[in-house]
């Protein structure tokens, strides 16, 4: 596996496979990685001969009371884990080759934009938009992998792919868990042994959800209902929202209809980690 840091290094390399007519995949993260992250490469090598995948932190979609500074970093370990499952390349950038001064560009993606994380992340999207899009130019895929707990960004991103023209198939992938139903994230390490016993509560409200839904329950809020009561008899949680909608537009009906995918995003405090998780389920 080779380390590349330079955007016009990583390009020419890209450049140079391509012209043996090799399909590069890109998956992209921000390091610290775990058994999702890993899953992700390990999907990559079935659509591609050449994987690259990439770390890099982006300052641009964290607000400014976020985690930015203290979001976990181990670049030796997550050098180590992507060598063995076999990635040839590794761009890990440094912030001022991505941003370098004087940078005033931005991408933004509108629709998928203005509620839930958009909301109570302001920015946040403007940050991820703008660096896939660097990231994308980098690489030059002909295939990026993303997972499914960032719901909501894997629509922005093919919404973005879609609407600026990018020759790039996107692929989600599924949720990957803990033995006990956890979302795995790089942000389950701030939980404490107390916090970390009760994280899984909300798969369990989520399962509920599906429950529901799957016996027949289309009423949107009644679904919102059926969770939140889960979540709440849990006073350690800080709800931030609960949302059942249309797995491919975000929208709110009052009920869903048959054969529709419905999706459940939550987002919750517990302690001071913020998590995130979603499942999916088609009204019978």
């Amino acid at each position: 596996m080779v380390v590349v840091e330079k955007v016009k290094e990583m390009q020419k390399i890209i450049d140079s496979h391509r012209s043996e007519g090799k399909r590069i995949v890109c998956v992209p993260t921000m390091g610290y990685f775990h058994k999702g992250h890993l899953s992700l490469m390990e999907l990559a090598r079935e659509y591609g001969e050449i994987v690259v995948t990439t770390l890099f932190v982006n300052p641009t979609q964290f607000g400014p009371n976020e985690d930015f500074e203290r979001y976990p970093r181990n670049f030796q370990r997550d050098f180590e884990l992507a060598q063995s499952f076999g990635i040839d390349y590794l761009f890990a950038p440094k912030i001022e080759e991505m941003y370098p001064d004087n940078f005033y560009t931005k991408v933004i993606v509108g629709k998928f934009t203005d509620k839930f994380e958009g909301v109570k992340r302001p920015g946040h999207f403007d940050g991820v938009a703008t660096v896939v899009t660097k990231l994308f130019n980098a690489t030059k895929p002909d295939v990026a992998i993303f997972g499914q707990k960032d719901f909501q960004q894997a629509l922005v991103i093919k919404q973005l792919v879609k609407e600026l023209l990018f020759d790039i198939k996107i692929i989600v992938a599924p949720i990957v868990r803990e033995a006990d139903g956890l979302a795995m994230s790089s942000r389950n390490v701030y939980l404490s042994e107390e916090e970390r016993k009760l994280a899984p509560r909300i798969f369990e409200a989520l399962n509920l959800g599906i429950k529901a839904v799957q016996n027949g329950e289309r009423r949107r809020k009644q679904i919102n209902s059926i969770v939140l009561q889960h979540l709440r008899q849990f006073r350690e949680f800080f709800i931030d929202y609960v949302a059942a909608v249309d797995s491919e537009t975000l929208d709110e009906p009052e009920e869903f209809s048959p054969g529709q995918t419905v999706v459940i995003l939550v987002a919750v405090y517990l302690g001071k980690t913020r998590l995130i998780d979603n499942v999916l389920v088609t009204v019978p």
